[in-house]
């Protein structure tokens, strides 16, 4: 009976997808409509509309904006001042962003229905991957979960992370057994605000169940290599506390301790012995297929500035676990759903659904040829926006979103593709984030260009068994002129970092050679500053030690940031980080001569 029940409930998550984008129209219209009805009061609305509760004053009087123009008023609410400046309902709560994507993290309004939305969204990630991946309710998922602690606001109200909001609500609390979501983790080790702790019982109680485990993941794909270098450092370890049945004393949080008792009752040495075997080869290639051999696919973020991940992913799972990215999601918003999850990553596309906020859409061109024309703090005309259904495909827009919360046609800054349809409501590639660009001179690369062209530049790495695992860059303006820098952490495949004194691999040719790499791919205004106005000057690689990355994650986090959204900035602008990475350059290299560039 409990059995026929989920698949119910499977199948009517299933046919409430088709509903929703069947009439996706209809349904942004009342979306729409409800907000106004809601919200028609608010000191925000009544400024630009007055009182009225049309829609079409809404698109003709309410600007296009970003959030340097809605957070006097979210502070106003922060530090004290009624909700009613810009919703109608209570704000339970603000949502930090990532702290990774700008300067500062932003605090965005949450409000108590928020959660119902995204515990939906949630509800469907199975029924979904049960249609492509049958038996996951017959046995259980590893997927990490982190907290970050909290804050408050001036008047008490909390400031956390979207993910520690769902995780430390009651839909999450008390959820329920589900043989769909039954994970590895204790939950009070998913609440230990301390990440180590966290991830060391997190990874220890996977180890015990290894044997069970059908998925494998965590948020972000980043989150997950840095789980896999944890497990490397760590593994001695964990195999004593299984042999022993006593947690390692490092873990010092009572309820890590209290948690993790029941799963270490009994010494394990024979489990103990399997892990050792398995970590202590001399490559971990098709590591994760050895330790947890029932695993089906790999869940996490794998797009945008995430893709670079998806070789060393490959390498740890010898390209035998499909790399599923499930859903598209933010603080402000979470918006829709791959329904094609064993795609290729390449090949990730989301479908909006109606339900979850009123979705409007900045053109950017057919070729994405306006995609750096419209600047984030450009005034955008409200008649250029067009509605969820009237996207076009194989066109390039800028996501603009408007809530219950509080947030009117604001300009999320995440640019996307029209890939198809599905029904009436559109699916979209997530391309890159608007805001992070490279500039020196007339040039402006983007975040997707500049993954673009190391993508093919690293793969001159390949015939001497080195991989690129991670890089970040910056535009140097200090000298000139400015030029583009990279840093890259480089690996051989089963060892440590690439020996820059090396007779078996020319590194200064090949790495040179990859600078000129990343300039060939990069755009025809970028070569052209570089060939014949000599504006920008050539571009240079520095090698930085291995480990390095991962203080710049924890330097980033301990300014705000969340392990669970944590992505490495593609374009470093903190002049302290930039200095924690120049302390770890082993070699500096740089182009050799110029792109090629025809007028």
């Amino acid at each position: 009976m409990d059995g026929k029940k989920l698949e119910y409930k499977g199948e009517e998550a299933l046919k409430e997808i088709e509903r929703l984008t069947a009439k996706a129209d209809k349904v942004q219209c009342k979306f729409l409509k409800e907000i106004l009805t809601r919200n028609s009061k608010t000191e925000y609305l009544s400024k630009y509309m007055k009182g009225s509760k049309d829609v079409s004053a809404f698109k003709q009087c309410v600007p296009v904006i970003t959030y340097k123009a809605i957070q006097p008023y979210i502070q106003r609410i922060a530090n004290g001042e009624v909700s009613s400046l810009i919703t109608g309902h209570p704000i339970t709560e603000m949502l930090c962003s990532s702290g990774t994507s700008g300067r500062k993290p932003k605090m965005m309004p949450s409000i108590a229905e928020d959660l119902d939305r995204r515990t939906f969204l949630y509800n469907l990630i199975m029924p979904i991957m049960n249609q492509y991946v049958p038996g996951l309710d017959e046995g259980k998922a590893m997927f990490l979960y982190f907290v970050k602690a909290e804050m408050s606001t001036p008047c008490g109200l909390p400031a956390r992370t979207v993910l520690t909001s769902y995780y430390k609500s009651s839909h999450f609390m008390y959820r329920g057994l589900d043989p769909f979501n039954n994970g590895t983790s204790p939950d009070q080790t998913i609440f230990c605000n301390d990440s180590n702790q966290s991830m060391y019982c997190q990874l220890l109680s996977g180890l015990v169940h290894r044997h069970q485990v059908l998925r494998l993941g965590a948020v972000f794909a980043s989150a997950f290599l840095r789980a896999i270098s944890f497990l490397e450092r760590n593994w001695v370890n964990f195999c004593n506390d299984i042999r022993t049945g006593q947690l390692d004393p490092s873990i010092t949080d009572s309820e890590c301790r209290l948690s993790m008792a029941p799963l270490l009752s009994l010494p394990n040495p024979s489990l103990a012995d399997e892990i050792k075997d398995i970590c202590s080869q001399t490559s971990w290639k098709g590591i994760l297929c050895q330790l947890w051999p029932k695993a089906k696919y790999i869940e996490a973020v794998v797009t945008g500035s995430m893709a670079q991940y998806i070789p060393a992913l490959e390498y740890y799972s010898d390209g035998k676990l499909p790399l599923v990215c499930t859903m598209y999601a933010s603080s402000e918003c979470y918006f829709g759903v791959n329904l094609e999850p064993l795609c290729d990553p390449a090949d990730v596309a989301f479908t909006l659904l109606p339900n979850m906020g009123y979705f409007e859409f900045i053109p950017l061109g057919e070729n994405g040829t306006r995609l750096m024309d419209i600047d984030e703090d450009e005034e955008v005309r409200n008649d250029k926006l067009v509605d969820l259904v009237q996207v076009r495909l194989g066109c390039y827009y800028e996501l603009v979103v408007t809530t219950f919360a509080g947030l009117y046609r604001y300009r999320i800054g995440d640019v996307l593709q029209v890939t198809g349809f599905h029904n009436e409501a559109p699916q979209f590639r997530f391309i890159c984030r608007r805001n992070v660009v490279l500039s020196i001179d007339n040039d402006k690369t983007n975040e997707e260009d500049l993954h673009k062209s190391i993508s093919v530049a690293k793969k001159l790495l390949e015939p001497f068994n080195a991989l690129l695992v991670e890089y970040t860059s910056y535009a140097d303006t200090s000298h000139l002129p400015g030029h583009y820098v990279l840093y890259w952490e480089i690996i051989h495949h089963g060892s440590s970092v690439v020996d820059l004194d090396s007779s078996t691999l020319d590194v200064d040719k090949v790495l040179q050679e990859c600078c000129i790499a990343v300039e060939e791919e990069l755009d025809y205004i970028y070569r052209r500053c570089r060939a014949h106005d000599k504006s920008v000057g050539p571009l240079e690689i520095r090698v930085v030690e291995p480990g390095t990355f991962e203080e710049l994650m924890d330097y980033f986090i301990s300014q705000g940031g969340s392990i669970n959204q944590y992505k490495t900035p593609r374009c470093i602008k903190s002049n302290k980080a930039l200095k924690l990475l120049d302390s770890n350059v082993k070699a500096c290299f740089f182009s050799p001569r110029d792109p090629k560039w025809i007028p």
